[in-house]
């Protein structure tokens, strides 16, 4: 009985196999295929269960290629060549309907020229006709990441005082030998629109700012702006409008605006120097409209040969103030890649 079996199974496979023989092998490809240098090439085709794959392959110039593979999709690899120079009549029998990937590549910095040949051979002549086209269906997948943001929430414009001063300076001929002049600098602060000084002598000049920051507390311009900080002095720096009126003191006050500490050097030594505003004054009040940033220096001296004078300087700068917050956000990517199926 087992050896009527035996037989059984040895004469239908003969069978089936004498009956697979007279199928003719159909072309699925046959062309000249030029493999650039360190790059490799696919070809995707569809078999049917008992199907029999017979792959061909000729480097045209003897030359070796690194890899042929051929695998059931995705990665079951089913055979594999390396450097290898022709495959002759090499045959894959599919046990599953499934997608096939023939794999070819060139590992060399030169390019390979290859004649490759496909075939499938179908089990029986109603599966001649079975699509061995493989198609390709677009997925995509979005991912979201969240990171934290700054955003910018809103700009406030602000006054600031940056520099308020009352620097005694000797007269020319003081008897204690201090110089008749002082420097004295201050910064301007990051984002400055604008911004404007008050300088006098005495007591009337004292009074004078006093008086008119007082009046400009209580005034319509100041309870309709939004500015913090504001005052009398800001709103000269803003909109180059004087409320200050004129001192009428006795004692003047010669200054200059030095460019660098270079021309401070130069003044202190008597030596001519740069300068980009000047006056000589009981009390003045007025809008910069240069420098916007940087250190500032100011040279006060007193011209008097006898008496010494005392002077008041403020220094009201305008900028604006960005308020930042942080925020989640979305990043987006799209993840593209392609599956292959069967009609």
């Amino acid at each position: 009985m087992k050896k009527i079996s035996i037989i059984l199974f040895i004469v239908l496979s003969v069978t089936n196999h004498l009956y697979s023989q007279n199928l003719k092998p159909i072309d699925l490809t046959e062309n000249t295929l030029k493999i650039g240098a360190i790059s490799e090439e696919f070809y995707y085709y569809a078999f049917s269960e008992g199907d029999q794959i017979i792959l061909n392959f000729e480097e045209l110039n003897g030359k070796e290629l690194k890899e042929v593979d051929i695998s059931e999709y995705p990665s079951n690899v089913k055979f594999s060549d390396f450097k290898t120079k022709i495959i002759k009549d090499k045959i894959i029998n599919v046990t599953t309907t499934s997608i096939y990937k023939f794999r070819f590549y060139n590992s060399s910095l030169s390019l390979r020229t290859c004649k490759i040949k496909i075939q499938r051979v179908p089990t029986n002549q109603s599966l001649t006709k079975f699509n061995s086209t493989v198609y390709w269906e677009v997925h995509n997948d979005t991912i979201y990441t969240p990171r934290e943001e700054k955003y910018l929430i809103n700009t406030d414009t602000i006054a600031e005082e940056i520099y308020s001063s009352s620097p005694q300076i000797s007269s020319q001929n003081a008897l204690n030998g201090n110089k008749n002049y002082q420097i004295i600098d201050f910064v301007l602060p990051k984002n400055t629109i604008s911004w404007s000084f008050c300088l006098g002598t005495g007591e009337e000049a004292k009074k004078e700012y006093e008086s008119t920051m007082k009046e400009f507390e209580t005034s319509t311009i100041k309870s309709v702006s939004k500015i913090s900080g504001y005052t009398a002095i800001a709103h000269l720096a803003l909109t180059g409008i004087n409320l200050f009126k004129q001192s009428q003191g006795e004692n003047n006050v010669k200054y200059w605006f030095l460019s660098d500490a270079n021309s401070v050097s130069l003044f202190e030594s008597g030596q001519t120097f740069f300068q980009y505003k000047k006056g000589d004054v009981k009390w003045e009040a007025s809008k910069m409209e240069f420098p916007k940033e940087g250190k500032i220096y100011i040279a006060l001296e007193n011209d008097n040969s006898i008496e010494s004078i005392s002077c008041k300087i403020k220094v009201v700068a305008v900028k604006t103030q960005q308020n930042w917050g942080v925020r989640i956000v979305q990043d987006i990517s799209v993840n593209t890649w392609k599956e292959p199926y069967l009609k």
